[in-house]
C-alpha cells in the first residue's frame, strides 16, 4: 500500500522527533505502488511500507547498510 501525503508528513514528523534530526524527510516513491523513501538531506537511507492488517495500520522501515560504508569506521 502507498502512503498518502498526510501519512508521509506524520511519519516524517515522528521520525524527526525520534532521531532528533529535522533533516530527515520522507518522499513519495516513484511508481504507483512504490514505497515511500526516507532521506537525510540528499542521502537515501531507506524505504517505508504501509501495511493494513485487518484495519490495523503499521509502517515498516527497511534500511540496508552496505559493507563498504561500515568499513569506514
Amino acid at each position: 500500500m502507498t502512503l498518502t501525503k498526510d501519512e508521509m508528513k506524520k511519519v516524517e514528523a515522528y521520525l524527526q522527533q525520534l532521531f532528533w534530526n529535522p533533516e530527515l524527510n520522507i518522499r513519495a516513491g516513484i511508481g504507483q505502488d512504490a514505497p515511500a523513501e526516507a532521506y537525510i538531506g540528499k542521502e537515501f537511507i531507506g524505504v517505508i511500507y504501509k501495511n493494513d492488517d485487518d484495519g490495523e495500520i503499521s509502517y515498516d522501515w527497511t534500511m540496508s547498510i552496505l559493507s563498504e560504508d561500515v568499513e569506514k569506521f
